[in-house]
């Protein structure tokens, strides 16, 4: 049995800022996992490889299965801002870790906005599931944190493009600005949001970063990468988002605290009052 905790935040402008969460409730939780990565051990010898290979996770395929859809992924290099821009986050921002989950949140909830205004003109746009919503679940037994939205989605030619390059004014307008931040002892955690570049944090907490996204001009494909290289191919299972964007972070063992439900619910509420959209919060009890 999981505990859904029905946080159902409305946006601050509608609500003169106050946040509500409802009572919680008790369903069975449906959130599907993705792909899972055990946490045992550092050596790599060969028992230890496929201790690894067979505790990873994607429904319908076995460990064998995997590991050809693996080798047979698209490879691909970070542009070289993107590196810079990554590293930077990192090294910056390394004590105020909390801030992956805003900008996932922020990115869910634009997500979301786009595919309504798209709704607004296309009857059908939002055919592949009514609901707009994100989702997030806290997976103790394989050290994962998921976080779902029903938004837009994005096609493989989105999922290279968006989270692989960045345009190379920005990046030296963001450096610039991250410099003359630490120079002044300014706060530098609002400057990744305002750059649009939030979703790099996720590797402030994650050793592996897997995005499943699914766009309605397109089938369902997985972004994977460790920060220093990066994946993509179709999804073997096929469509079972039905539309939007599965985010799932292999957390880092010192990130262990975002699988604590409270400290989730904390930030959630803490960073989430000018979300539009409903926000549900699972959690696996083991």
């Amino acid at each position: 049995m999981r505990a859904l905790w029905v946080l159902g935040l409305c946006c601050v402008l509608l609500t003169f800022g106050s946040v509500r969460a409802d009572d919680e409730v008790d369903v069975d939780g449906t959130v599907e996992e993705d792909l899972g990565k055990s946490r045992e051990g550092s050596r790599t010898d060969d028992e230890v490889v496929q201790r690894e290979e067979e505790a990873i996770q994607l429904d319908g395929l076995n460990a064998s299965q995997i590991r050809e859809l693996r080798e047979k992924s698209e490879k691909f290099a970070f542009q070289a801002e993107v590196n810079r821009m990554m590293k930077l986050i990192i090294n910056s921002l390394y004590k105020n870790k909390e801030i992956f989950l805003r900008e996932l949140i922020s990115n869910a909830s634009d997500a979301l906005d786009k595919i309504r205004l798209i709704s607004l003109t296309d009857e059908n746009a939002l055919a592949g599931n009514e609901e707009l919503t994100v989702k997030i679940k806290c997976d103790k037994e394989k050290n994962l944190l998921h976080v779902t939205d029903t938004g837009v989605g994005m096609t493989r030619e989105e999922l290279v493009k968006n989270l692989g390059t960045i345009a190379k004014s920005g990046t030296s307008e963001f450096l610039n600005k991250m410099t003359e931040a630490q120079e002044d002892g300014q706060s530098t955690s609002e400057l990744i949001g305002q750059f649009g570049v939030g979703f790099y944090s996720a590797f402030l907490v994650a050793d592996k970063v897997i995005v499943t996204s699914k766009h309605n001009n397109d089938t369902q494909h997985i972004w994977e990468s460790d920060s220093n290289e990066f994946s993509v191919i179709a999804d073997p299972r096929g469509n079972t988002l039905g539309r939007g964007t599965t985010i799932t972070l292999v957390l880092k063992e010192e990130a262990s605290d975002y699988l604590e439900l409270d400290t989730i619910k904390n930030l959630v509420k803490k960073y989430s009052q000018f979300i539009n959209f409903p926000i549900y919060v699972w959690s696996s009890k083991i």
